[in-house]
């Protein structure tokens, strides 16, 4: 069995004959019942390959899909035009990088439909406006546009240069004021990210996107099942058991300690983190394939200014209010560390509406709180 390390391409995936779970039937359904939409995800958890997918999909590249759940219930496979947005691939802690990175995407946009360029004359909303409009006359169809990592701008400067934090804000609030703008040529649009930052106005306003972060429907987007590991995974199971010297359930066992846990809505699906589990199974070794792929900057400097015990975070109840949203407050750091995949949901109170959180797995509670310990908070001297 072939495993994608590394490789977040869906194209690439099925055509150099890599293992896919699949997950078009719930693409199929996100796309053919809604239209605007914002998906968070921790790093590493899939969101590249949501994008590439949904990229092929629209793309009307059917010969990608066959054998796959949406191959019997696509029947149109129309080709529409798609302008894909990766935020992830660029460091924007200088000031001119974000304008300069987008005047790029949109030069080039405009200069592969052969329409005017508009740089200098309008601003980055209206441009896109204009080259969405353009392209619909052109092509007869709406536009998609796919956003990954969109909070990157933001994130890479966060708690380090407010003069720059508010101008990469203000540059993202004009682009993505489109959506309201040119809503009538628009099929589909996705936005993925870690965080929910409330500041920007892409949520807010009429044409605000549909949040599926927490959406039972669609909690398994992103990530791998136990019923899925139980169909796909196996074979692989048993060879790693057999590497182990153990029995096939006992290594099953160990993986879900590893490296399952997660939940992303109120139903308690289990949901294994993909980058760790594809790991464990392709070099046969329990590692911490997540946590040492890097802790995001951004979750250390908040970590700084956190004077309480991480451990006083844990096993308590929370309003969805208290950890989705987060508002830029280096005080508060709750919503940052769940949204960055380091507490979960753990348990649902359906009579007050609030979620228990906690550390997912056995490989995020021990990384993290020896990151904690050992590097980024320093404890007080007694006296």
């Amino acid at each position: 069995m072939k495993y994608p390390i590394g490789i977040q391409s869906f194209d690439q995936i099925i055509e150099r004959g890599y293992v896919y779970v699949d997950k078009t039937n719930l693409i199929y359904r996100l796309v053919n019942e809604g239209k605007i939409y914002f998906l968070s995800r921790p790093r590493r958890f899939g969101k590249s390959l949501l994008v590439s997918t949904l990229k092929s999909y629209f793309l009307g590249r059917k010969d990608l899909f066959n054998g796959l759940a949406i191959s019997s219930l696509e029947t149109e496979w129309t080709e529409h035009p798609v302008f894909h947005i990766d935020f992830n691939s660029t460091n924007f802690a200088k000031e001119v990088t974000l304008e300069q990175k987008i005047n790029f995407m949109l030069n080039s946009w405009s200069t592969q439909y052969g329409l005017p360029s508009q740089e200098g004359k309008i601003d980055l909303g209206d441009r896109f406006v204009e080259i969405l409009s353009g392209v619909h006359k052109i092509t007869g169809q709406p536009a998609v546009v796919l956003i990954d990592e969109y909070d990157k701008p933001l994130l890479d400067v966060l708690d380090v240069d407010k003069n720059l934090e508010e101008y990469n804000r203000n540059i993202l609030k004009a682009f993505y004021s489109v959506f309201k703008a040119a809503d009538e040529h628009l099929r589909f649009v996705l936005l993925t990210g870690v965080t929910k930052f409330s500041q920007v106005s892409v949520f807010s306003g009429f044409n605000q996107p549909k949040d599926i972060s927490l959406d039972t429907r669609y909690e398994a987007l992103c990530g791998i099942t136990q019923d899925e590991i139980d169909s796909c995974f196996t074979d692989a199971i048993s060879e790693m058991a057999e590497e182990y010297s153990c029995s096939f359930e006992e290594m099953r066992a160990q993986l879900k300690r590893q490296y399952d846990g997660y939940h992303f809505s109120r139903k308690m699906t289990d949901i294994y983190n993909p980058f760790s589990l594809l790991n464990a199974l392709d070099s046969k070794s329990l590692e911490d394939y997540w946590f040492r792929s890097g802790t995001p900057t951004y979750l250390i400097r908040l970590l700084n200014h956190f004077n309480e015990n991480v451990n006083e975070l844990t096993g308590k109840y929370y309003s969805p209010s208290e950890f989705i949203d987060y508002k830029a407050d280096v005080e508060r750091p709750l919503p940052m560390i769940f949204q960055s995949g380091y507490l979960t949901i753990k348990g649902y109170d359906m009579d007050f509406n609030t979620f228990l959180l906690d550390f997912p797995n056995n490989e995020v509670k021990n990384g993290f709180l020896t990151l904690v310990a050992s590097s980024y908070l320093t404890p007080e001297e007694e006296t």
